[in-house]
């Protein structure tokens, strides 16, 4: 059993779990700290995307009783049925894209300096979204919660679902962040700040565990019995990072915006860029 490469895996689980439902993304940061521990290849961008399930089991575990009531509910309740639609139509357009696109995004995209590139773009959309959402809503109310359309996720409309799912799809493109386009795309649309991080975490079932099993299923050939525990590392500290972080973002939220993200992809990409200019770090892709 090679320690390191366990440690290397275990090191990456903590940056998914971390990062998966910040609005930094998780994918960037996989490629990027891939880069600096060596740890690349095709068997490597599968496990990236597979310990994603580990760190979604743990929105599954934060939120099991909204989702127990749902699928407990499904046959004869509204709000639940309702729940259950709106997840199903804003799945949608990520799974079609995805496979569309999802071959060729990953040969020319899942590079470093590109995903540096969606880092600053992002930081940059986010501060406009931001500034756009205190001059409607007004420093007072930081949340909009009186004020926005949607207050809950259970007021979403299946429009609603399916604006946040198109949007979701930007996220394709490594860098750009899954959980800030869906929270900063439903913020655009009329969802209060909490609402849109709620429903960014409910989304995030069936598109991640979708995406990973895809992706174990299409790349199994890369992959031997050997790599289990690494997969098996990775997978349990993602579940755990993420759900100290899902528990620390909703308490965040109630009381502040995500400038102080905005400005972390910008500086961070900034220096990727920067000493990939340079030459000061060689980024593997």
């Amino acid at each position: 059993m090679d320690i390191l490469l366990l440690i290397k895996a275990a090191l990456m689980g903590v940056v998914e779990g971390l990062t998966e439902f910040l609005p930094i993304s998780s994918t960037g940061h996989l490629i990027l700290a891939g880069s600096l521990l060596d740890f690349t290849g095709e068997a490597a961008k599968v496990f990236d995307i597979a310990i994603q399930t580990g760190a979604i089991l743990a929105v599954v575990w934060e939120y099991r009783v909204k989702l127990r009531s749902t699928v407990l509910g499904i046959a004869k309740e509204p709000v639940a049925q309702r729940f259950a639609l709106n997840l199903f139509v804003a799945f949608l357009p990520a799974a079609f894209f995805g496979l569309l696109l999802g071959k060729t995004v990953k040969a020319h995209l899942f590079h470093p300096v590109p995903v540096a590139a969606a880092f600053v773009v992002g930081g940059l959309v986010i501060l406009w979204v931001e500034r756009r959402h205190h001059r409607r809503y007004g420093e007072r109310d930081l949340e909009g919660a009186r004020h926005a359309r949607v207050e809950s996720v259970d007021d979403m409309t299946w429009l609603d679902a399916l604006k946040v799912g198109l949007v979701q799809c930007l996220a394709l493109v490594p860098g750009t962040s899954r959980s800030g386009a869906t929270i900063i795309g439903a913020m655009l649309f009329g969802l209060s700040r909490r609402a849109a991080t709620e429903f960014s975490f409910f989304l995030g079932i069936p598109t991640l565990v979708a995406a990973g099993a895809y992706s174990v299923w299409k790349e199994r050939a890369a992959l031997h019995w050997h790599d289990a525990p690494t997969f098996a590392v990775g997978f349990v500290v993602s579940f755990f990072a993420a759900w100290l972080c899902i528990r620390w973002l909703i308490r965040y939220v109630a009381t502040h915006d995500f400038t102080p993200f905005a400005w972390y992809r910008i500086v961070f990409g900034g220096i990727v860029l920067l000493t990939a200019y340079t030459g000061w770090v060689e980024w593997k892709a």
